[in-house]
C-alpha cells in the first residue's frame, strides 16, 4: 500500500472479529454483512486506487433503525467504524481499515419526496448526484453541484467532501444547495439539521457536516435544492497559446463582473486526450483551452457571449467557437466530463490532484507545475474549475515502474505546498482524507489542527469513526492541552501515534 502509514490494527479487535460477525449479522440480517475475503475486494480501495486493504468486515444497512443499532454497537464494544458511499472518493476518504467496520450505504438509493412549490428533494445518501437531476429534470428543475463523477457518486458522499464540480462558480458546492441532514451519530443516536426552510437557527452544524469527511457521522437523509432550468444556454470554447494567457483570460472575465455558469480550463496534453477518445471537435494546436458557459434570459446570454468574445480576443486567443444548438454546447462539454477517463487511455496510472488557489495566481502556479514535471521526470495534463481557482492536476505514472509511484506522490505534494504559499488551500472539493494528511501542518499550525480536533472529540469521544484519515497525528480528547504524565505513564498507552 505505498509509503502511507496507517494505524495499527487493534490486536483485540481482530481476535473477536467472529463475534463483531455474528452481532452485525443479527442486526443486519441475510446479504447485508460481507465477510469473505474474495467478497470483501470489491471494497478494499476507492478512487484513489493507489492505496488498497480489505476491510474487518463489510455492512450494507438498509434502514436508519439499522444504521444506529450498528453504531450503537461499534461505540459499546470499541470497534472501528468507516463510512462509505459509492467509493468515488478521489482522497481515500473511504479507505478501509483492517480492524474496522466498513459501513457502506449503497442501499440508501430512494428519493423520498419532491417538493416543486418548496423547490426541494429529500433523498437517501446512496442516491447519486445525477440521479437526482433525472428525477426532477421533466418539471424544469435540476441539482446544480455536478462532479465529473456524477453519473456513479452518490448524494452522502457529495456531503462528505463537499464536492464541486463545472456549475459550482455560479450555483456554489454542495455546501450551497444542501438545507437539512439527518445523522446518526457514533452513540447510535439519530439527530436532524436544518430542513426545508433556508436557513438554520443556533450554530451552523450543517455547514460543519457538509465536508467532514464521515468523521462526525453517517448521513442517513439529505435535503437538497432542486433549481429551475435556466431558459437558455450557451457555451464558447477558445482556444490560447499559452496557459498564461488563458489564465488571464478567466481573471478579467471575473473582474468585469461576468459569473460564466462554468468555467473549465484543459492544457495541451489534457486536450488532445479528451480528443482522441470522445472526439469533441477540440482544437489541436492551443496549448490551453476554455469552456464558457453563459446561461440565463435569451438576450443576457447574447450580450454576455459578446463581452467574453471580446476579452478572449483581447488576451490572444486564437480560437473561439460559439455553440449554435444545445447539442453542440452538449459536446463541448462531453470532452471536459470525460477527461479523466480520456487520460486513462494515455497512462497506465494517474493521480488526481485537487487544491485550489487566487484566480490571479493561476499562471504562476501553472508555471510552477511545469518545473516539478520536469524536476520529478514525469508528465502532467491539467484539468480544473478555472473561474474559482480548483486545480485538477492529474500526474501520469507506472505503477509497474519502481518507485514511480513515489516519485507522483512527492510531486502532487509539493504541486499542494505551492497551492498554499500563493495563499491557496490544499483541497477544494475530494477532501482531505489519506492522500493530504501528511500536508495539513502546511496550512495549519498545531493550534488550529487541535480546535478541529476537539471539534471530533465533541462528536466522536472515542476516535472510532474514520480513523488514521484528515489528521496527521491522532490525539485523544484527553490529551489536549491537559496531558498528566503520572510517574512516566502517559494516559492511553495504547492509542497509534503515526
Amino acid at each position: 500500500m505505498s509509503g502511507l502509514l496507517m494505524p495499527k490494527a487493534d490486536d483485540a479487535t481482530m481476535s473477536r472479529r467472529l463475534d463483531i460477525v455474528a452481532a452485525l449479522q443479527a442486526i443486519v440480517p441475510g446479504e447485508g454483512v460481507v465477510d469473505a475475503t474474495n467478497a470483501m475486494r470489491v471494497f478494499e480501495s476507492d478512487a484513489l486506487t493507489a492505496y488498497r486493504q480489505l476491510p474487518l468486515v463489510v455492512v450494507l444497512p438498509q434502514t436508519v433503525a439499522q444504521v444506529s443499532r450498528v453504531l450503537k454497537y461499534c461505540h459499546e464494544n470499541n470497534v472501528k467504524v468507516v463510512p462509505r458511499g459509492s467509493g468515488t472518493s478521489l482522497s481515500g476518504g473511504a479507505l478501509p481499515l483492517e480492524d474496522a467496520v466498513l459501513l457502506v450505504m449503497s442501499r440508501f438509493n430512494q428519493i423520498l419526496e419532491i417538493d416543486y412549490p418548496n423547490r426541494v428533494a429529500v433523498v437517501q445518501p446512496g442516491v447519486t448526484n445525477l440521479g437526482i437531476t433525472n428525477a426532477v429534470q421533466h418539471e424544469g428543475f435540476y441539482y446544480a453541484p455536478d462532479p465529473s463523477s456524477q453519473i456513479a457518486c452518490s448524494i452522502g458522499g457529495n456531503v462528505a467532501e463537499n464536492s464541486g464540480g463545472v456549475h459550482c462558480l455560479k450555483y456554489g458546492l454542495t455546501a450551497n444547495n444542501v438545507l437539512g441532514l439527518e445523522m446518526v451519530l457514533i452513540t447510535g443516536e439519530v439527530i436532524r439539521l436544518g430542513g426545508k426552510h433556508l436557513d438554520s437557527e443556533g450554530y451552523d452544524l450543517l455547514g460543519l457536516m457538509t465536508g467532514s469527511e464521515g468523521l462526525l457521522g453517517v448521513v442517513t437523509e439529505v435535503t437538497v435544492r432542486i433549481l429551475q432550468k435556466p431558459t437558455t444556454a450557451r457555451a464558447l470554447m477558445v482556444g490560447f497559446p499559452t496557459s498564461e494567457e488563458a489564465g488571464q483570460c478567466v481573471a478579467d472575465i471575473i473582474a468585469a463582473g461576468i459569473i460564466p455558469g462554468g468555467m473549465e480550463m484543459m492544457d495541451r496534453p489534457a486536450i488532445h486526450a479528451a480528443e482522441d477518445f470522445v472526439h469533441a471537435g477540440y482544437p489541436l494546436d492551443v496549448e490551453a483551452l476554455l469552456i464558457i458557459e453563459l446561461d440565463g434570459p435569451v438576450v443576457e446570454v447574447d450580450h454576455l457571449i459578446s463581452m467574453v468574445e471580446t476579452i478572449a480576443r483581447q488576451n490572444g486567443a486564437t480560437t473561439c467557437v460559439i455553440s449554435q444548438s444545445e447539442e453542440e454546447r452538449m459536446t463541448f462539454w462531453a470532452g471536459r466530463k470525460a477527461a479523466f477517463p480520456a487520460v486513462g487511455r494515455i497512462s497506465p496510472d494517474y493521480l488526481c490532484m485537487d487544491g485550489t488557489i487566487p484566480r490571479k495566481e493561476l499562471p504562476k502556479v501553472l508555471a510552477g507545475m511545469r518545473e516539478l514535471s520536469e524536476k520529478y521526470g514525469l508528465r502532467v495534463a491539467n484539468v480544473f474549475h478555472a473561474g474559482d481557482g480548483n486545480l485538477h492536476p492529474l500526474i501520469l505514472y507506472d505503477a509497474n515502474i519502481p518507485e514511480e509511484l513515489h516519485k507522483a506522490e512527492d510531486f502532487g505534494a509539493d504541486i499542494l505546498r505551492l497551492c498554499v504559499k500563493v495563499g491557496g488551500v490544499l483541497t477544494g472539493e475530494h477532501g482531505v482524507g489519506v492522500e493530504k494528511r501528511e500536508l495539513m501542518p502546511e496550512m495549519f499550525n498545531e493550534i488550529d489542527l487541535n480546535q478541529q480536533i476537539r471539534v471530533k472529540c465533541a462528536f466522536d469521544d472515542k476516535h472510532l469513526l474514520n480513523p488514521g484519515k484528515v489528521f496527521p497525528q491522532l490525539h485523544r480528547c484527553a490529551e489536549l492541552g491537559r496531558m498528566h504524565v503520572h510517574r512516566g505513564q502517559v494516559p492511553f498507552p495504547d492509542i497509534p501515534r503515526f
